[in-house]
């Protein structure tokens, strides 16, 4: 059966391609064989650089040359790759051959065997996940994020008064309002972006088992710590620029033009990083990888429970939702519009968390020096992130779909006098009244209140008057405490 979007085993590269097809360019097995080459002709370019190693300096023009093999790698390229290893039988090695049959016949066949010097695959894999890892983060799933984000907040001000009543073990609780609690959502939704951002991701690049050893029998005079570090910063820097490129914020040409030093400007510390683990066995321990997927789970959560909560003031009227010309609801009940679009952010959210969980829980533990599983593991990551990415656009298409009912929420509101009752006891508690609290559940517990009956037990409390023309204003929809400031973000909101 040829392969089509309709003939694809899953539904990330069948019924949610045109979701997920921008993650191709960051988890396909095309982009990690770019991302190697990437890698290797960087290093090439590092050797020639650094005189005690032995390799003869590269012109500008070569390096220039070098820099595009990578720049312009095409599929075609790819397929090259895949060619070699049919012999090799070894992905990474093909990279080595493919690289060494490009610069057959140019200026550069001299460097021929400084290709892959002294390295083993993991430090070429290693550094190729960390690159394709940042962009990803940095380019599809941040944004969709920030999409969600910018429309919590934005419900969140827009709704800041408007009154509803709050459920605690899913009974009546003391009011809140629909924008507060949207900005309880954006508040820790934003609290864990902000780790996102700042995320860093350890590469290794030390040789076969971490320990540099035929980098320093071959070449004794280099600081070969020092030359790893420096290298996995130049190539933490390029892909930066690479992003910036794309995002029309640099230029292109600085990437294959530049030998990116220091003094091309101060980097923006507020993103993701990739940086040397100098400690390692033979692959890197992935305690990072497990810290950025734990953090990539907490967010899926948050927008689990968001959803379920969307959905649920759905069912009960609170949010309507705009009918779309030509949608269909249901096969038999033509009334219905379905929240699908939260259903399927919250089904797709929870794929997403039980891959990163897996990542999180295996990742981190290697038979001794290594094993290989998590090779076949790691070329899962784009499964975890496309079910995420699923995610977000169902949730942002389910929010541009909704109107906030505020009369419903209101009416709602009002049958539900008996909120009023924490405030009554609260208010004897203060006036020294004993035995507030025993008062107040003999009035309401279980029992169908009226505002007006409530107002004649106030009325008839010995209290101070003030107090009680406090009470006797209350009404449930005006017992909101400070939601709507917090919903405004206002001076006195505490940022954790």
């Amino acid at each position: 059966m040829p392969f089509e979007h309709l003939t694809a085993i899953s539904s990330i590269d069948g019924r949610y391609r045109a979701v997920t097809a921008p993650l191709a360019e960051y988890f396909s097995e095309y982009a990690l064989i770019r991302a190697r080459v990437r890698v290797e002709c960087e290093y090439l370019i590092a050797l020639s650089e650094t005189p005690e190693i032995g390799m003869r300096e590269l012109t500008d023009e070569e390096k220039v040359l070098v820099r595009r093999f990578a720049e312009n790698f095409s599929l075609d390229d790819a397929r090259a790759v895949k060619e070699h290893e049919k012999t090799t039988n070894h992905d990474v090695k093909a990279v080595e051959y493919f690289l060494k049959s490009k610069i057959a016949g140019t200026s550069l066949e001299d460097a021929r065997e400084w290709i892959h010097f002294a390295l083993t695959s993991e430090d070429v894999n290693s550094v190729a996940y960390g690159i394709l890892l940042s962009h990803a983060l940095r380019e599809i799933i941040l944004p969709s994020l920030d999409s969600i984000s910018a429309t919590l907040d934005q419900m969140a001000r827009e709704h800041a008064d408007t009154a509803m009543l709050a459920r605690t073990h899913g009974q009546s609780a003391s009011p809140t309002t629909f924008g507060k609690e949207m900005r309880v959502f954006e508040r820790r939704l934003a609290r864990q972006m902000d780790e996102l951002r700042t995320r860093t991701i350890l590469v290794k690049f030390g040789g076969a088992t971490g320990n540099w050893n035929a980098h320093v029998i071959a070449a004794p005079d280099v600081d070969w710590q020092a030359f790893a570090s420096n290298f996995i910063h130049r190539i933490d820097r390029i892909e930066k620029m690479r992003a910036d490129a794309r995002r029309g914020e640099g230029d292109d040409g600085g990437v294959l033009e530049s030998t990116l030093t220091e003094e091309q400007g101060p980097r923006n510390e507020a993103d993701v990083r990739i940086l040397l683990n100098p400690t390692t066995t033979q692959i890197e321990p992935h305690d990072t990888y497990a810290e950025l997927f734990d953090n990539l789970r907490r967010i899926n959560t948050i927008l689990i429970g968001f959803s379920q909560d969307m959905w649920r003031y759905i069912s009960d009227g609170w949010i309507t939702q705009k009918p779309k010309e030509g949608e269909i609801g249901s096969s038999a009940m033509p009334h219905k519009i379905n929240p699908i679009d939260f259903e399927n952010a919250e089904g797709n959210f929870g794929l997403a968390n039980a891959l990163f969980e897996h990542f999180s829980r295996k990742l981190p533990i290697s038979r001794l020096q290594r094993d290989l599983s998590d090779s076949t593991v790691e070329r899962t990551f784009g499964t975890a992130f496309a079910h995420s990415l699923i995610g977000c656009v169902s949730l942002v298409r389910g929010l541009g779909k909704i109107k906030v009912n505020a009369d419903t929420m209101l009416e709602n509101l009002q049958r539900h006098p008996e909120v009023l009752a924490e405030a009554v006891q609260t208010v004897l508690r203060a006036e020294g009244v004993d035995g507030a609290y025993e008062q107040l559940k003999e009035l309401t517990r279980g029992k169908e209140l009226t505002l007006d009956n409530l107002r004649a037990s106030i009325a008839s409390l010995a209290i101070s008057e003030s107090a009680k023309q406090r009470l006797l204003a209350l009404t449930p929809e005006t017992y909101i405490g400070l939601a709507p400031q917090i919903a405004h973000k206002d001076s006195h909101s505490v940022e954790i």
